[in-house]
């Protein structure tokens, strides 16, 4: 693949513009300044620097964010800032044309905090967000009144939501703390976590209250701070994909 064709796939502008960084010798390979940009490369698991900064060629992106609390899950942002904000431009434009950049694979509230993936992979998309799949999720839970035994039963049971007559269900559910509770989901609904909460006569904390633990056998990574994003390494795929599967 071309010098030039490796920078637009990989989201650093048009054509034009990725031939005029190789140009003005932006761009090197193994250290190496190139200043073709017909320069013909194995794209995959190429290194190279543009301005200064290292990448690595990827064929899709499939990314963890540790999402922190007032940001919204869209592109097109109404109050708060976008999680797309806190990515770097060349994720944000990979791929060039109307459909570029990375998606969030589902969506967390502005106020919940925790694992995030984001991808490129309109096939990776659906399966890790479709209910036909059953990908487990894991929230931490704070509730405003204390967690009783009768709570998390009628979580793990059932309970049944203002605009669904069939009961949704934990599918696990255990006390952690007084206020504090691990609750597991396998399907998606709207404001799900906090309706469930409410419906057993609690309610989730608005600051700090709800945070994504899990995705599958994916925990987020202790030293990823809010705010911060990584790749999802060829493990973290087979976890991730070994959920999907079973569902």
């Amino acid at each position: 693949m071309s010098l030039q064709d490796i920078l637009y796939t990989q989201g650093f502008g048009t054509r034009r513009v990725c031939a005029g960084l190789i140009q003005q010798g932006f761009v090197a390979v193994a250290g190496v300044p190139c200043a073709d940009a017909a320069m013909e490369f194995i794209a995959d698991g190429l290194q190279f620097t543009v301005q200064g900064a290292l990448w690595e060629y990827h064929e899709k992106a499939y990314l963890m964010l540790h999402k922190p609390a007032g940001y919204e899950c869209s592109q097109k942002p109404s109050t708060y800032p976008s999680i797309y904000t806190l990515l770097p431009a060349p994720i944000r434009q990979r791929g060039g044309g109307a459909a570029a950049g990375v998606q969030a694979v589902g969506r967390l509230d502005q106020d919940t905090t925790g694992l995030l993936l984001l991808s490129d992979d309109g096939k990776f998309i659906h399966r890790m967000s479709s209910p036909k799949h059953h990908v487990p999720k894991v929230y931490e839970v704070r509730a405003k009144h204390p967690v009783d035994d009768k709570q998390i039963q009628k979580l793990l049971s059932g309970v049944v939501l203002d605009d669904d007559p069939k009961p949704v269900k934990a599918a696990a559910c255990e006390k952690t703390g007084e206020n504090t509770l691990s609750l597991t989901l396998t399907e998606g609904k709207y404001h799900q976590v906090k309706r469930m909460i409410a419906a057993v006569g609690n309610r989730v904390e608005d600051v700090g209250g709800l945070h994504r633990s899990r995705i599958g056998e994916l925990a987020l990574p202790a030293d990823l701070k809010a705010g911060e994003w990584r790749w999802l390494t060829a493990q973290d795929l087979l976890d991730i994909s070994a959920a999907a599967k079973k569902g």
